[in-house]
């Protein structure tokens, strides 16, 4: 039995908002571990890495013997696509979001980067594929995000104001929200380049495979950069290689882009947006959070905006003369 295409979009759907909600809250089960956030963005590549490298070996040679167009220009034989879409692929979902996003941690909470990394994301993707390629916004989309945008504002805008009090919290907003609009670059890039699911989480690994990871041991290794993983136990190294490499990247990084397949970047972004409420709810429920009133209504308003955003505006019938 096949499944429809829009069913397999919405499983995807299902999935990566069920692993983006798991991350933030086991990001604030763990904020107090061994490993530092560049750390984990190691350990994270790494494993993702010793997954989806030999894969996109058998995925180049499986190309070339069939002869399929281009495939004489992936890039180091391991890439499924060429150098150029590879590097900034890469650049985007691999180098520079997890080091923003992780950085950010060091200064700010976790329930700032549940509010401004997905939540923010239907702003910047709107934004951007308005810009690069010239999707319409409807005046429905735009109500839904304005939904989304308040939604997120309850969820987490008393603490974002503590921001604003002193101290380097600011900073660490300023490093999500920055990881956000370079996650909203890639989900646009792979709508305007037509990228697969799985070779664009290849050609991500990929780079981050020969580029962030021998520089980061480097570094690490001469005491350039802070790093505890000598120290830290296996158990927690293998932990979140598991959570951040094989779930994060992998399962999340190809069921996110055919996501992006089927709703298109924007509507897939909304989609999202759903992830700082139900994460906060998760807090309550498996950390012991309190529960709050805005909470419970920041919930509510991003969910009413994603189903008013997300659904498909239907075509008005245009009535055709009679003839009598």
């Amino acid at each position: 039995m096949q499944l429809s295409t829009r069913t397999i979009g919405i499983s995807a759907a299902i999935i990566t908002v069920a692993i983006w909600t798991s991350f933030i809250i086991i990001a604030r089960a763990m904020a107090h571990k061994t490993l530092t956030p560049l750390d984990i963005a190691f350990v994270r590549m790494v494993s993702a890495g010793l997954v989806m490298v030999p894969f996109g070996w058998w995925w180049v040679r499986r190309a070339r013997a069939r002869g399929e167009p281009g495939a004489s220009l992936m890039w180091l034989g391991l890439s499924p696509y060429p150098w150029r879409i590879t590097v900034v692929a890469g650049m985007l979902a691999a180098v520079l979001y997890a080091s923003l996003a992780y950085s950010g941690f060091l200064y700010a909470p976790a329930a700032h980067a549940s509010v401004l990394m997905p939540g923010m994301l239907p702003l910047w993707t709107t934004l951007i594929a308005l810009v690069v390629i010239g999707t319409p916004v409807t005046r429905r989309r735009w109500i839904g995000l304005a939904l989304i945008i308040g939604g997120g504002l309850l969820v987490g805008g008393g603490s974002l104001l503590s921001a604003f009090d002193g101290g380097d919290v600011l900073k660490g907003d300023v490093l999500f929200l920055a990881s956000s609009f370079v996650w909203s670059s890639y989900t646009v890039m792979t709508r305007k380049h037509a990228m697969g699911a799985i070779p664009a989480t290849i050609a991500v690994c990929v780079f981050a495979s020969f580029t962030f990871v021998p520089v980061y041991a480097l570094l690490a290794w001469t005491g350039v950069l802070v790093s505890h993983l000598r120290e830290a136990p296996w158990s927690e190294i293998l932990f979140q290689a598991l959570v951040q490499g094989i779930g994060s990247v992998v399962i999340s990084g190809i069921t996110f882009v055919r996501m992006v397949e089927t709703f298109g970047p924007i509507r897939s972004t909304m989609i999202t947006a759903v992830v700082p409420g139900l994460s906060a709810l998760g807090a309550v429920l498996f950390l012991g959070e309190p529960l709050y009133w805005n909470l419970l209504l920041g919930l509510a308003l991003v969910t009413i905006g994603i189903v008013f955003g997300v659904k498909p505006v239907l075509p008005v019938a245009v009535a055709q003369p009679t003839t009598r």
